[in-house]
């Protein structure tokens, strides 16, 4: 399934959202890589199959196989990052925050492609995922690697568009079930 695809399937009730899919696509103020692997791992962090789908065809035929495989890897791995350094931050009891997470996050260390790509990306699903801590912390190495707060942007208007497609999507089949 392509964007086009999953336009087509887009209510019209949320043709903004039509909007915003087609006019992130023709953005071209990332590098391709950046672009690409941040459509699918917020595609795959959207859950939705049909986003996965398209986000996959579109990211394809842009990345090479070790990028797709690590772009998977940030939504694989924020998945269960976001979970657990949500909790600590947002638990009363600050003693969470002390303790040793015990874990295993070696892919964050040597993700396969460029460390500011990965990053990039990681604060992207970090944001669908609603993790302040994590996304502070994305932030803060993309911010040392000098990466402009534009770029940052970006990436999360990327995740919010995706992210809305998802919602859009799900909202349209809760309806026709409803009905």
């Amino acid at each position: 399934m392509s964007f086009d695809s999953l336009k087509a399937k887009i209510p019209d009730f949320a043709k903004d959202v039509r909007l915003n899919l087609s006019s992130m696509a023709q953005d071209e103020t990332l590098p391709v890589q950046q672009k690409y692997g941040l459509f699918l791992a917020c595609g795959i962090a959207t859950r939705n199959a049909d986003v996965m789908a398209a986000c996959e065809a579109e990211a394809r035929p842009h990345l090479n196989p070790a990028a797709l495989d690590a772009a998977r890897a940030a939504a694989s791995i924020m998945a269960m990052n976001n979970v657990y350094y949500r909790f600590v931050h947002l638990a009363s009891n600050k003693e969470y925050g002390t303790l040793p997470a015990k874990l295993r996050m070696n892919v964050i260390a040597n993700p396969g492609v460029e460390k500011v790509d990965f990053e990039l990306w990681s604060l992207a699903v970090s944001a669908i995922n609603g993790c302040g801590m994590c996304i502070d912390a994305h932030e803060k190495v993309l911010k040392e690697a000098g990466v402009p707060a534009s770029t940052v942007q970006t990436a999360v208007r990327f995740a919010a568009i995706i992210q809305s497609a998802a919602v859009a999507l799900e909202a349209a089949g809760a309806t026709a079930r409803a009905a």
